[in-house]
């Protein structure tokens, strides 16, 4: 009989998870250690032992055998469904080797007893030697069971022995199919990494690539960007100094638009390039000269005619061999003066109309006439324009005071607008700053008023015959200055009602009797609320720019003052019944530089059957201007503003400012520089403002740093620039800055800085340049804002050259 001793190791070691370091005895353990030996002790039954140094020996094999590192073993699908078979059968072996343990450990049932009652086997009744036969069976019984436990034991103990060995190779196994598993992972993931550099070098070289690709595409871009803008610049100088050429888009009406059109235009006949024979076309020689073309000039036709002849004489005289004669150039040169002089049949070609007298006009003429001075009507029934004061049906004594102020010639506006005023016709004036438009409305006004009777101690309670409205106290100073020139002759009196002064004694003169008042719509209007003045027998009403009282908000004020006057002498609302010229009708006067809306909406309530008088473009200032505009920045306006007052000498000029704080400022700093400088704004009270202009006036001071008062209307003589330091926000302001110079005939300088900050006027700024023929700065052309109306959108997607600005 032996005991089973098993050594195993808890812990893991370099060579596998369970090789053992040390022994532990476990008797009869159950675990199935990787590394077990079972040592044999002899008994009676058993054979000695081998000798220690073969034992020792074949313990060191085995050592060597698990020391040396596992070969890798591949197992096929059908091994490894045999051994997880196998595995499967040890398991329920041993489950039912361990179920029959459990039954074994159990006491056993006592004997049952034998058949016919026979007493138990203690029993004193039974016999010596059956008990005895019986427990030598029950002894025997009990060593041969117990045999065959230990037997059965002995193989449960071997089988164990078998599936711990082969567990133990099954996990030697795996730990090598581990290890080579973790050898073929690290070998991929080297090569994936290896792979991996490779790729990031790769893309690497192509980023390089690419960027030196990129760097050679934004070259070139910056270059064709650069010549492209060179063009531009090239473009812009050409349209500087030559002008634009650009053809003007035909706008076809919606009614045409599907109508086929019998018309040809140049830019649709192709022939010219298609066919050679139109590119040299005969022309007609008739007669050899003596024959003349309609409809073309019969002295051009004369001379070239002429021309022709002689080139073809000595042509013939070439081909001959005869030599050119004194008396032939004679004769070529007399038939050439002859063609310069009109005969007689030439001089059935009208005259000029300068050089007929009244009578012999034509509608031609009077056509002509309208053309040249740029006049355009828009009403019925209007009367011919006047050519000069003689024609005018103006009274003596107003012609007399004419001559005496100075007017030689009537301006445009007075040509056309002082015929509608006698005829008591409702006039709407739309013309250039510096155009004149005051004498326009005073000289009807006062042959208006010289058909009424005198202001007496009578009729001077019932207010004045004519009132007269400006936006601003200097414009309405300026009317009155104007008006009395005229006035003075005729015996007229005129009253000035403005704001600064007290209107307790604007009151107590317009009591006094006054034919005329002129007068600012706020003021006007608290004199009549508190009846300080009356307008019962006022009839003729000026409103002179009449857009700038609406901007200013005064359209209340006017309304009030129009409502104020009486309505039983309106013009009738027929346009075709004649006025009686015996009757005193109210005579409305609009005049303004633009027609906004709220002007029209004025104009449609108030005005009967008005006459709209346009001189030139509306809005456009007059071309005795020159504009030069500026791109700059903040910083270099002042040494701009400087070096141009410097340069004008004794001149005198007006510096525009856009708020009171700004003209006070730059007026200080021009004053410091050494420059005679004044400031004009709503700021001072009205004997400053007084003061200011008369100064400027009378060339005390040849510098004027003022806001948007001195903008509309103020006439100063001789101003030779206007300076935008600050430039406005709409481009009708802009308009009324630069008409302070320019004015009655006489040639004006206007220059403007222009910053990044005036977005919103570049569009409406640049049309105004292009359409008057000045220099568009390039910056100003080639911004975005210049190109679209502010509010509208784009009709095309921004360009790809185009330059965006990006705010970070």
């Amino acid at each position: 009989m032996s005991t089973s001793v098993t050594m195993s190791s808890p812990g893991p070691d370099k060579h596998g998870p369970n090789r053992s370091k040390s022994v532990a005895p476990e008797v009869n353990s159950d675990a199935a250690p990787l590394f077990t030996q079972t040592v044999v002790r002899p008994t009676s039954a058993n054979p000695p032992s081998p000798p220690c140094s073969t034992r020792a020996a074949a313990m060191k094999r085995s050592a060597d055998a698990l020391t040396e590192p596992a070969k890798p073993v591949f197992l096929t699908k059908a091994e490894r469904e045999r051994l997880a078979l196998e595995r499967r059968q040890a398991a329920v072996s041993d489950q039912r080797r361990t179920a029959l343990d459990l039954l074994q450990s159990l006491p056993r049932p006592p004997p049952p007893p034998p058949a016919g009652g026979a007493p138990p086997s203690g029993s004193n009744l039974a016999p010596r030697d059956s008990s005895n036969s019986h427990r030598d069976s029950s002894d025997r019984d009990r060593d041969r069971d117990r045999d065959r436990d230990r037997e059965r034991r002995r193989d449960d103990d071997s089988r164990r022995d078998r599936d711990r060995d082969r567990d133990r190779d099954r996990d030697r196994d795996d730990s090598s199919r581990r290890d080579r598993d973790r050898d073929r992972r690290d070998r991929d993931r080297d090569r994936d990494r290896d792979r991996e550099r490779e790729r990031e070098r790769e893309r690497e070289r192509d980023r390089d690539r690419e960027r030196g690709d990129r760097g050679e595409r934004e070259r070139d871009r910056l270059e064709k960007m650069a010549e492209r803008e060179r063009e531009k610049e090239l473009d812009a100088i050409k349209e500087q100094y030559l002008g634009s050429k650009k053809p003007k888009k035909r706008v076809i009406k919606p009614s045409e638009k599907f109508r086929f059109s019998f018309d040809w235009e140049n830019t649709e006949d192709t022939s010219r390039d298609m066919n050679a024979l139109y590119q040299s076309p005969h022309e007609a020689r008739l007669l050899f000269g003596r024959g003349f073309l309609a409809g073309i000039d019969r002295r051009e036709q004369k001379k070239a005619a002429a021309a022709h002849e002689k080139e073809t004489r000595a042509e013939l005289r070439r081909k001959a061999g005869v030599e050119d004669r004194p008396e032939d150039d004679a004769v070529d040169k007399k038939k050439a003066a002859a063609a310069e002089m009109y005969d007689a049949f030439d001089m059935r070609v009208d005259r000029h109309w300068s050089e007929k007298a009244l009578e012999e006009m034509t509608e031609r003429d009077w056509r002509i006439f309208r053309e040249d001075f740029n006049i355009s009507y828009k009403g019925s029934r209007i009367p011919r324009p006047m050519r000069k004061w003689s024609e005018s049906k103006l009274g003596t004594e107003l012609l007399r005071a004419i001559d005496k102020a100075g007017y030689e010639k009537p301006s445009p506006i007075q040509m056309a607008a002082i015929p509608l005023g006698l005829q008591q016709r409702d006039v709407i004036g739309i013309a250039e700053t510096g155009s004149g438009k005051t004498a326009a409305f005073v000289l009807p006004m006062l042959s208006y008023i010289t058909r009424l009777p005198p202001i007496s101690e009578e009729n001077e309670a019932e207010g004045p015959y004519a009132v007269v409205m400006a936006p601003t106290r200097e414009l309405a100073q300026q009317i009155e200055e104007e008006t009395v020139k005229f006035a003075t002759y005729l015996g007229i009196k005129v009253v000035s009602i403005v704001g600064g002064q007290s209107i307790e004694e604007q009151g107590f003169k317009i009591r006094q009797g006054c034919e005329i008042v002129i007068a600012t719509p706020g003021r006007l209007l608290d004199c009549l609320e508190r009846r300080y003045a009356v307008l019962n027998q006022c009839n003729y009403v000026v409103l002179d720019e009449a857009d700038r009282m609406i901007d200013m908000g005064f359209e209340p004020q006017v309304v009030g003052v129009l409502d104020a006057m009486p309505s039983s002498n309106l013009k009738p609302e027929n346009e075709d019944e004649e006025l009686d010229e015996k009757r005193i009708y109210r005579t409305t006067y609009m005049f303004s530089a633009t027609m906004p809306p709220a002007v029209e909406r004025l104009a449609r309530k108030y005005l009967r059957n008005p006459v709209v008088v346009t001189i030139g473009t509306a809005g456009k200032a007059t071309d005795l201007i020159t504009q030069n505009v500026i791109m700059v920045k903040e910083s270099e306006k002042m040494p701009r503003l400087q070096k141009i007052l410097t340069d004008l000498g004794d001149k005198t000029a007006i510096v525009f400012c856009n708020t009171k704080k700004t003209a006070d400022m730059r007026a200080k700093d021009l004053d410091k520089a050494g420059f005679r400088v004044t400031t004009l704004h709503g700021g001072k009270s009205q004997d400053q403002r007084e003061i200011s202009l008369d100064g400027f006036r009378n060339r005390r001071f040849n510098v004027l740093v003022a806001t948007d008062v001195a903008g509309r209307g103020i006439d100063i003589p001789d101003v030779a620039h206007v300076i935008n330091y600050e430039m406005p926000s709409s481009v009708d302001t802009y308009t009324h800055r630069i008409g302070r110079t320019g004015r009655a005939g006489k040639k004006g300088v206007a220059t403007s800085f222009l910053t990044l900050e005036n977005t919103d006027i570049f569009f409406d700024l640049k049309q105004m340049l292009i359409q008057s023929n000045s220099p568009v700065p390039p910056e100003l052309a080639r911004h975005e804002a210049s190109k679209f109306k502010p509010g509208s959108i784009p009709d095309r997607p921004p360009r790809r050259n185009d330059t965006v600005f990006a705010n970070h």
